[in-house]
Formats: C-alpha cells, structure tokens, sequence
C-alpha cells in the first residue's frame, strides 16, 4: 500500500488566508496526547479549529477521529468528499473540505497528518506551519509497546519509517521528554503565533 499523498482538487490558487498548522512526527512521539492538551487550551477561540480525521482504524481513546469502513472510505472519495487523503500503516485518512472554508474564512485550522502531505499542502495552502513532535528512539518504541496498537504493524517498521526529509522541513520541533502540559502550552504559542524559542 502506497503511503502517497493525494489532494482532491485542481490548484489553481493557494487557499488563504487562514493559517494551516500540519503536526507530525514518528509513532510515538505523543501527537495525539499534546493535541488533546491543546484543543482544550484553545477552545474558547472560535478562531482556531481542530477538525476531525476520517481514518479506516479504531480510533484510540486519546484521539477524536471519525473511524469509518474501508468501504465508506471509498464511497466518500468517489463523491469528492475529502480535500487530501492518504494512506499510512496499513491505513487510510482524510479531512474533509470544511478545512479549506475554515481557512478561507480566515481561521486557523489544525491537524495531526503523516508527513508525507507537508509538501502537498504547501502547495495547497497559502499559510501553512509544519509543527513536528518527536522523542528519542528509545522512548518512541516505549510509547508505541505501550499502546499495543497491532493493527499498525511491528514496532520496528514504524521506526524504520522514512520520509523525504527536505519536503518535510519543520517550522518548530518540539522534543516530546518533559511534562504533556508543559509541551502543549508551546503548540498552543505556535497555533497563536506567539513568540516561541523552542
């Protein structure tokens, strides 16, 4: 199964000017929990919107995701209803088209994605800010025992997993070691475009 990117429309003008906050990063890493942390912090602000991902798995209890069939999968992407989907682990995923009119209404709009998209969505998105988590090694492949998750596969293929490094360039890095609150307290600057030193 390809881990390729697809976008769902024709590019004819970068869509703005809401702002486009892409958060990667390996298996692991803690996206979902500091997003989690986020969502909260921000949720007063009608300007900010974490919208849901269509996914082909269960979806964990630290995840908001829209778990759907393979085959409403590919009923809903015949009928154009996803503005970038892609496959990862075996899986599927999505974001629906209330993404662009988010941005287009000037909000800023943020998602988990496999880095695979960032380049993509630069080409999309006229205001697009690449957030990557991540954690050494050997406190990924802790994590990942821990979420016993079999249907993405072994521990050692989502570590060896490789992207195209230079395509996926990210603005901030946040090394995932210290405390969750601490760690999503910088997201919530970046998502704010508050001043951030790392």
């Amino acid at each position: 199964m390809t881990e390729a990117p697809t976008i769902a429309r024709d590019i004819k003008a970068a869509i703005g000017p809401g702002r486009l906050i892409l958060v990667v990063g390996p298996s692991g890493a803690g996206k979902d929990t500091l997003l989690g942390l986020a969502r909260a912090a921000c949720a007063e602000d009608a300007t900010i919107v974490f919208p849901r991902r269509v996914i082909t798995r269960e979806a964990s209890a630290s995840e908001d995701n829209e778990e759907v069939g393979a085959d409403f999968f590919e009923a809903a992407l015949a009928l154009n209803e996803y503005a970038m989907h892609w496959e990862a682990h075996g899986h599927r995923y999505a974001l629906r088209h209330a993404i662009d009119d988010d941005i287009g209404a000037g909000r800023t709009v943020v998602v988990n994605v496999s880095r695979t998209v960032i380049a993509a969505m630069r080409a999309v998105y006229a205001n697009v800010v690449v957030v990557s988590i991540t954690a050494p090694p050997d406190v990924l492949a802790e994590r990942i025992a821990l979420r016993a998750r079999g249907s993405d596969g072994g521990i050692e293929h989502r570590l060896g997993r490789t992207v195209d490094e230079a395509a996926a360039q990210p603005d901030f890095t946040i090394v995932n070691v210290s405390s969750a609150e601490y760690h999503a307290r910088q997201i919530v600057r970046i998502i704010k475009g508050e001043r951030w030193n790392g």
